[in-house]
């Protein structure tokens, strides 16, 4: 008996111990990203790059895995459901259909260049899905969003969301110094850089060359980019499920309940909802949204912990390759939508 409870103590401490360090890495890349130069990379960004650190100076605990995992998985379902407080579903509609045009076409656009271009260079395909989805859409969100949809590995997202948050966070540095020559007014820089980057921190770190008024139009078009993330999330699920069937050689027969529903992406989508009817005080949506990136972060950190460089290089480079590239299109497409639209 003694025994077994020392084995379910230890068991304990280390799970706890594993959220632990997810929690520290998380509270360590917020406070990181309150620094002029990291800010443009954001928290979830460091968080990555710190788990990844971790791992390799002090290394992980067998014991500490499943408090890892449980953070990485369950706590980042959390945290996506509580991001929906973010998005205020009436600012999209007063944008006007021109912005919803915008998003609808980038997102689909850079979903299928990147796709392609990973398939060219040869990259497995789950790693190639999630590449693409967190260029299209919303950076790592995005990535550990779709990741359950087509049964990624922990390695798979981790290297997607570190490959295009990388990415991100080098685009937005170019664009501000592009800035002073892009011929953009502040409306169509907004637009242009809320159409066209991958994390909401890198949005708002690119627009503000621009000053508040590009802020505030680039925080909304990128937004509606994140809201197209239900849709896609639950197409991806759908295609994934009728591969499987393909795969296996039997009829796929699709239903609602052969659908891979992601419940936490409807959940976020609700909480959007909630957010769009301002039942909650805003001091109180703001927290909720401060808590999101921090859940978010531990799942950022935990993924980190979890990054096997040699596999990065086997696989990472070739999808950050696809994903700098598909970024470059993207940020064509972007720049010649904003002048075809008459948005500048």
């Amino acid at each position: 008996m003694k025994i077994r409870m020392k084995k379910n103590m230890k068991k304990s401490f280390g799970f706890a111990q594993g959220i632990a360090i997810t929690l520290l890495l998380a509270l360590l890349a917020k406070y990181a990203a309150g620094f002029p130069i990291l800010s443009i990379m954001g928290q979830l960004v460091i968080a990555i790059l710190l788990g990844i650190a971790w791992r390799i100076v002090v290394g992980v605990p067998d014991q500490a895995e499943a408090g890892i995992a449980f953070s990485s998985k369950k706590l980042l379902r959390f945290g996506i459901i509580l991001l929906g407080m973010r998005l205020n579903l009436t600012d999209i509609v007063h944008a006007g259909p021109k912005v919803l045009a915008i998003a609808v076409i980038n997102v689909t656009f850079t979903l299928l260049i990147v796709y392609g271009i990973t398939k060219l260079f040869k990259v497995e395909q789950r790693l190639g899905i999630l590449t693409a989805c967190g260029t299209a859409i919303c950076g790592a969100a995005a990535v550990v969003a779709i990741s359950p949809q087509i049964k990624a590995t922990d390695n798979e997202t981790a290297i997607s969301a570190a490959t295009v948050a990388i990415a991100g966070t080098l685009f937005t540095l170019i664009y501000t110094l592009l800035y002073p020559v892009l011929g953009l007014s502040s409306s169509g820089y907004g637009t242009f850089t809320g159409g066209t980057l991958h994390e909401v921190a890198h949005v708002i770190a690119a627009a503000a060359p621009g000053g508040q008024e590009a802020i505030d139009l680039a925080v909304i078009v990128k937004l509606t980019r994140v809201a197209l993330l239900v849709p896609v999330a639950i197409l991806i699920g759908i295609w994934n499920s009728r591969m499987e069937h393909k795969q296996q050689g039997t009829m796929s027969k699709t239903s609602w309940k052969s659908i891979p529903m992601p419940w936490f992406i409807l959940g976020f989508l609700a909480m959007s909802g909630l957010n769009t009817l301002g039942i909650l005080p805003a001091a109180i949506s703001n927290q909720l949204v401060i808590a999101a990136y921090l859940l978010i972060a531990m799942a950022m950190a935990g993924l980190g912990l979890g990054v096997n460089l040699t596999a990065y290089r086997r696989s990472g480079m070739k999808s950050f390759a696809a994903c700098l590239l598909g970024s470059v299109l993207l940020t064509g497409l972007g720049y010649a939508l904003v002048h075809l639209f008459g948005l500048n």
